[in-house]
This record gives structure tokens, C-alpha cells and sequence, in this order.
């Protein structure tokens, strides 16, 4: 018989192809290679085109294509936390597809495959978002030649065992599956992870942008109105325990976008460009806004996914310049009846040009509660529009407005089936007693908000159970485009109760008590909460 060892005492072709790498270490190598595809697509990113990079291209287009229903679950579920789980889920997903990929690899370049597939995939995704160029390309494609590199490197490099059945890993003289191998195997695997690492962080560091305007921001000077808010009157805001302030801090006011990082624009390099159906174009540079006589207005703004009584709602005093005077300047064309607003990352809205005209305090915000606007929310300029929904009419980070007509043009929402318009809806909440609690039997006080932005409210009402409607009391109505506060004294007996709020708007209309998802033009119902009394 031939012997088929060599005179090393290494296998020989026949029984080398008998010997094959176990799953452990095919899965683990997976790992490392999808880190080097993240890590090194980051550094290019970072020098090429940010906004291309690999894990923000997959999380936006998983967002665009998020089916509707499962979005509302999910920022009800996790509210301003839903960009955290989107995170966290595509983290999982991805070390799921590594294992695959690595598995796939052990004796066929199937997994190489899949990596090469899913990068063109994902290049494609990326080079149709807003503002792509051919460079978006750039961060994938080559961060997926790291990675194959790196899955090919490691399979070569993973302890392998006999295949036949009842084979050893740990047997004869020349078997690589011994404990050294596995150090070495794994000594490449780690170097592999720093070098993903190492690429992340570079380009962290090479990406100033975001460095730039942390310290733009805190340079700049928020404009001293001409024109002041109002001063906040006595008993605006009652001074009840678990009651909704009527301020909201700029710290804990909702933040619910598209943006999975922050656009990195500084006030130096803002420009806004309006165009369109307007007799003249202009363009505005935050020097050109400085001069101008700016105003401070206090303004309630609420999310169309804000469900019956949720908390993506907030009130703040905002400074910036009337949207109806830079839209003068400009010179609508009577036949235009659409703004379509656009974010520096690409997002776009569309705002009823009456909406915009017809007197209301509609503004270019640039501070928000007298500072210079947080970058989550908008930095350096964002629209602050009354009586609508955000999706259409508060895009934060705003470069462009194109006047324009609703049936010419479709905005990011409008055209995933939401309502073209989104009037705020009559709402009310109860803030107080907490739900579900345990109170005390005799006087309690029952306590919440009420909002219908440029309507305003006109009265609130308390039910118990099934009984009559009781009027509430109002705080001091600050105006009509700010929530209200309301409180009612309830002589609470022993036993298990739910309360029931509802509002009526300064035109009359009573909050309805039909149940609405928030999909197409925002949630309606009546908020309840059910308290144990004893």
C-alpha cells in the first residue's frame, strides 16, 4: 500500500483533503471578517463621502423600506429610543450573516460569495440615497475586499480535523488541530478585530466634521430677538407633582427622525436656497439670516407617530426669522401651493404654502429655549411650523426650499402613503395619577395636557368610569399654537377606577373617541387611565 505521509510526518494530498475545518472555527471566522468590512468601510467613509458609510447605508435603507406598521410598533414600543434598537437588531443580523458567511467558507468560497453579493446589495441601496455620487460606492466596495481577504486569510488559517466520522481533533503527529494551531488560529483571528477596530476609530478620528460643530455651536451667538416671547403669565404651569412641565428642556425634548448620524453642518458652511415657482431666487448664508430682525415665538410641536397619550410632544420658546418674509422676497408665484423643504442628509418635507403665509408665527428656527438649537434638533437652522405635524413642516437641518405644487412633487412621507397635509389633531393626555397606581381615597388631583396647535383649547373634561363628563379647570392660556395645562379635583372612593380626558378646541371641535392608528395624518382616541383607589 502507498504510504501517503510525507517524510516529514506531514499528510499527504490524499489525506489532507480528508481533513477539514470544524464549524466552530469557520463560524468564528465570520466574525472578524464582517468587523474588517464595518471597520475599514468606516475609514474610507470617513475620507471619502461620510454619509456612504457601510452600517448608516444599511440602517437608512432598512429604514426606507421599514413597512409602516412595523415602524409605528416600533417608536411606540421604544419611542425616542427606536434608532438604539435599529442598532442593536442590525448588530444581530449581522453577526448571524458573519457565522453564515464563515460556515459557507469551510470547504467551497461560498461565503466570499455571499459577502461580495450582499456589498453590491448594499452599494446599490447607498448609491440611490439623496445626494449620492459614484464615491458612495467606494466606502462598500472596498471594505467588502478587506473582508473577503480577511474570511479567505482566517479559513486557511483554522485548526482542521479528520472528516471521516469519530475522527479526532486532537490526534495524530501532523493533525492541526492541536492547541497551538487553535492559539494561532485565534492570535489571527484577534488581529483581524484590532485591525477593525483600528479602522473604525481612524475613522472616527479623520471624520472632524462632527468635532467642527460641536464647537461651531458652542461659538455660536443666538440673535437677540426684536421681537420677544410673550412673558409666561402666573399659573401657566401648575406646580403639581408628575404634571408635564409647560417648558419642555431642550435635554428631554423628543427627537424622532430619519437621521441615524447627526448631519455635521456648520453655521460657516449652512446655506439656504430658495427656488422654484418664485419670481426671484435666493440664497441665504447664516451671516445674510444674522442680519435680519429676528423674532422669538413659543411653540408646541407634536409627531404624527405620537399615539394617544404619548409623549412625542414638547413646548418651547424658539428665535428665528418669519418664513413668510424670506418667502416674500422670493416672490411666490400665485400657483404654487407646496414647499417642499430638504435636509442636509436628504430628508424632505412638504409644507402648504398658506400654511406658511397666512400669519401664523411660522419660523426659520436657530435657538431653541435662548440657545443656539441642540444638533439633534436642527443645528444650525430648522423649520418651526404651528398647526402641523412634524413630517410635514418641521425638517430640521434645512438647506433647501422649493416652492412648488402638491401634485408635482412627493415629500420622503407622503410618498410611503402618509396624508399630504397633517393637521395637528385635538389631544389630551392625563399626566397624573400614574397609571395603574394606588392612591389614597378622598380629594385627589387629576392632572394633564391638552394641545390643538393654532386652534387652541377651549375646555377639557374628566369622566370616571361611566359617569357624567366633569369640566376640568385650565391654566392660563398662553396661545393658541401652546398645549394647556389642566387639573380637576376628584373625590376619589375606594375600589378600581378608570379615567377618561378629553378636549374641545377653540373652533368648537370635541376631541373624538374613535380609535386611529397614526398612519396616514395621526393617532385620535381618547386617553384613559384605570387607578386603584385604597
Amino acid at each position: 500500500m502507498q504510504d501517503t505521509t510525507s517524510s516529514t510526518g506531514s499528510p499527504g494530498p490524499d489525506q489532507q483533503d480528508r481533513r477539514t475545518i470544524g464549524r466552530f472555527a469557520a463560524g468564528l471566522s465570520g466574525l472578524p471578517a464582517a468587523a474588517v468590512v464595518l471597520g475599514v468601510g468606516e475609514l474610507v467613509a470617513a475620507l471619502i463621502a461620510p454619509a456612504a458609510s457601510p452600517f448608516l447605508a444599511i440602517g437608512a435603507t432598512v429604514v426606507d423600506h421599514t413597512p409602516q406598521a412595523l415602524r409605528e410598533f416600533a417608536i411606540e414600543q421604544f419611542g425616542t429610543r427606536d434608532k438604539l434598537v435599529l442598532f442593536l437588531s442590525m448588530g444581530a443580523a449581522m453577526v448571524v450573516l458573519a457565522v453564515v458567511a464563515g460556515l459557507l467558507e469551510r470547504r467551497r468560497p461560498y461565503g466570499s460569495m455571499l459577502l461580495a453579493g450582499l456589498a453590491v446589495v448594499v452599494c446599490l441601496a447607498v448609491l440611490r440615497r439623496p445626494a449620492a455620487t459614484a464615491a458612495f460606492a467606494a466606502p462598500i466596495l472596498l471594505g467588502a475586499v478587506a473582508g473577503i481577504l480577511t474570511l479567505r486569510i482566517l479559513i486557511t488559517r483554522a485548526p482542521r480535523r479528520p472528516a471521516s466520522a469519530g475522527g479526532s481533533a486532537r490526534g495524530a503527529a501532523g493533525d492541526d488541530g492541536t492547541d497551538a494551531s487553535r492559539r494561532r488560529f485565534l492570535g489571527w483571528a484577534a488581529g483581524a478585530l484590532v485591525l477593525a477596530a483600528g479602522s473604525a476609530a481612524a475613522g472616527r478620528w479623520a471624520g472632524e466634521r462632527a468635532r467642527a460643530v460641536t464647537a461651531d455651536l458652542r461659538r455660536f451667538v443666538v440673535p437677540r430677538p426684536q421681537v420677544a416671547a410673550v412673558p409666561i403669565p402666573p399659573g401657566t404651569d401648575p406646580p403639581i407633582p408628575g404634571l408635564t412641565a409647560f417648558r419642555t428642556p431642550n435635554d428631554t425634548f423628543y427627537r424622532i427622525d430619519t437621521a441615524l448620524r447627526l448631519p455635521a453642518l456648520t453655521s460657516d458652511d449652512w446655506q439656504l436656497r430658495i427656488h422654484g415657482m418664485v419670481e426671484r431666487e435666493i440664497r441665504l448664508t447664516m451671516d445674510d439670516l444674522l442680519r435680519r430682525p429676528a423674532v422669538e415665538k413659543m411653540i408646541t410641536l407634536t409627531c404624527v407617530s405620537n399615539e394617544v397619550g404619548g409623549d412625542l410632544v414638547g413646548n418651547a420658546s424658539w428665535i428665528g426669522y418669519p418664513l413668510a418674509d424670506l418667502l416674500a422676497e422670493a416672490g411666490v408665484r400665485p400657483d404654487a401651493d407646496m414647499v417642499l423643504s430638504t435636509s442636509a442628509d436628504g430628508f424632505t418635507a412638504g409644507t402648504p404654502v398658506a400654511a406658511l403665509t397666512d400669519g401664523r408665527d411660522a419660523l426659520l428656527a436657530v435657538g431653541m429655549n435662548g440657545e443656539p438649537l441642540p444638533v439633534e434638533h436642527g443645528y444650525p437652522a430648522r423649520m418651526v411650523v404651528p398647526g402641523l405635524y412634524g413630517y410635514v413642516s418641521a425638517t430640521k437641518w434645512v438647506v433647501d426650499l422649493e416652492i412648488t405644487r402638491f401634485d408635482r412633487a412627493q415629500a420622503y412621507w407622503t410618498r410611503r402613503g402618509w396624508s399630504a397635509f397633517g393637521p395637528i389633531k385635538t389631544a389630551s393626555r392625563i399626566d397624573v395619577p400614574p397609571a395603574f397606581g394606588r392612591i389614597a381615597p378622598g380629594p385627589v388631583v387629576v392632572a394633564g395636557v391638552a394641545w390643538a396647535q393654532h386652534r387652541g383649547i377651549a375646555a377639557v373634561e374628566v369622566q370616571v368610569d361611566d359617569g357624567p363628563w366633569r369640566p376640568a379647570d385650565l391654566a392660563p392660556e398662553y396661545s393658541l399654537d401652546t398645549w394647556r395645562q389642566w387639573t380637576w379635583r376628584w373625590d376619589a372612593p375606594p375600589g378600581s377606577h378608570t379615567l377618561r380626558v378629553r378636549a374641545t378646541d377653540g373652533a368648537g371641535g370635541i376631541q373624538t373617541e374613535e380609535r386611529a392608528d397614526p398612519v396616514p395624518d395621526g393617532a385620535t382616541g381618547r386617553h384613559s387611565r384605570t387607578v386603584t383607589v385604597g
